[in-house]
């Protein structure tokens, strides 16, 4: 019997399956890359993405975190806390201002001082980080002075400590350069220009890092994207100012129902959910405690008016200090983080009109004839029944004659008076009414 078919068809799958071993082998020692695509502004949700994403780098022993950046900037808080999060990290983190026509503006500048490496793509750019976040023009020159020779120090004290330009850094601040990719890097703000990720990580190999003299292993690096999740993404929508003051309107109308009409439920459920919501936004950012005075006067002056004969006056009181109170509300924030003037107009406008429209409906209500009581049955007519009862507007009703005389069963009567005992005070009706019969 000829058995060099199946020993050869044996070694086959015995060279198979090692070829796949070593394969498994040689993917499972492939360095690791977390790229995280940070496409957002700076502030406390994506400050916790970011952070969140570093952490993991750490706990998973990445060969390095690729923060890749396009940012208008953000909230300086945020900025200071992912700095600290950069500086901290015992994992290589590299931001990428990619892909091109991306930049890192403001915050996001600072952040990239802080990183192990600067990169960049063509096409992009870095800079213009004057703050502008913490007084808009009315600032005093004084206090802006203090605030540009605080930030202009930060952002030198880390380019130089990671080997950089500190000069041309401190201009970002004080004069609101922005530099593109090539002038970065020529400048040494950036130190390196790669078209893409894979280019970067094939070149940053054995790259050491400055000052943390960490050695760079990302030749041929597993790449995993890191994006917010549904959730980061919803709460990052709810902290934008304009949705925050419009669940604070819904919330403030959903209460006014309630009051008006106690027991509806579901408005007082609906208001109740947005001025959570909203609250969860003026928790998150930070607001001026002017503008939250000002919101809550303004509640009070719409609720006010709907138990005081002020003729509209307090609505239209409610209406303009709602505006100025929104436009106040998120002032620390900045200009970026403000309630647009369209916006609070529109909301303001809304509340008006709905409060207009109730105040009308009351009025018509209290104008209207009672449509409840016994005295709506004066001037019906009904049909006389035995026992001294008289069938009116499908009810039985005890009854007697106005003159005193005797009711003749089945003749047609008018109710004239309602007696104080509820008796119904009925003369004969001259004109019989049809269908009076059930």
């Amino acid at each position: 019997m000829n058995t060099r078919p199946s020993r050869g068809l044996t070694a086959f799958f015995v060279a198979a399956l090692a070829g796949l071993t070593l394969a498994g082998g040689a993917a499972a020692d492939a360095p690791r890359v977390l790229a995280v695509q940070f496409e957002n502004d700076v502030n406390p949700v994506t400050q916790d993405f970011i952070t969140d994403a570093i952490s993991r780098g750490e706990r998973e022993d990445a060969a390095a975190v690729v923060i890749v950046m396009d940012t208008p900037g953000g909230l300086g808080s945020s900025m200071r806390k992912i700095v600290k999060a950069i500086l901290a990290a015992r994992v290589p983190v590299i931001v990428y201002v990619s892909p091109g026509g991306s930049s890192a503006d403001s915050a996001g500048a600072v952040i990239a001082m802080a990183a192990d490496v600067v990169a960049m793509a063509p096409q992009t750019n870095i800079g213009s980080s004057t703050p502008i976040s913490i007084g808009g023009e009315d600032i005093s020159k004084d206090l802006r002075r203090k605030v540009v020779n605080d930030a202009a120090a930060y952002i030198r004290e880390l380019a130089i400590e990671h080997g950089r330009n500190g000069d041309e850094a401190e201009k970002m601040v004080r004069e609101a350069s922005n530099l593109g990719a090539r002038k970065a890097l020529a400048l040494n703000v950036a130190d390196i220009v790669a078209p893409d990720l894979p280019a970067l990580l094939e070149r940053l190999d054995g790259y050491k890092t400055t000052p943390k003299e960490l050695v760079l292993h990302t030749a041929g690096a597993q790449v995993e994207e890191v994006r917010m999740s549904g959730w980061k993404r919803v709460l990052d929508l709810l902290i934008d100012p304009n949705i925050i003051a419009l669940m604070l309107s819904i919330g403030l109308i959903g209460i006014v129902v309630e009051l008006w009409n106690p027991g509806l439920i579901f408005p007082g459920t609906v208001g109740a959910i947005s001025l959570i919501v909203g609250l969860y936004g003026l928790q998150v950012l930070p607001v001026s405690a002017a503008g939250v005075l000002l919101m809550l006067l303004a509640a009070a002056f719409f609720v006010m008016d709907l138990f005081l004969p002020s003729h509209g006056a307090l609505t239209a009181a409610g209406a303009v200090t709602f505006v100025i109170g929104s436009l106040m509300l998120f002032d620390p924030a900045g200009p970026a983080y403000q309630v647009s003037l369209t916006t609070s107009v529109s909301i303001a406008a809304v509340l008006a009109l709905f409060m207009g429209l109730a105040m009308t409906k009351a009025v018509q209500a209290r104008r209207r004839p009672a449509e409840v009581g016994s005295q709506l049955l004066v001037g019906a007519h009904g049909q006389v029944r035995r026992d001294g009862l008289v069938f009116v507007n499908g009810e039985l009703w005890r009854a007697r004659a106005r003159d005193g005389h005797p009711l003749s069963l089945g003749a047609e009567v008018e109710v004239a008076a309602v007696a104080d005992d509820l008796a119904l005070l009925v003369v004969e009706s001259p004109h019989p009414t049809k269908g009076s019969t059930p």
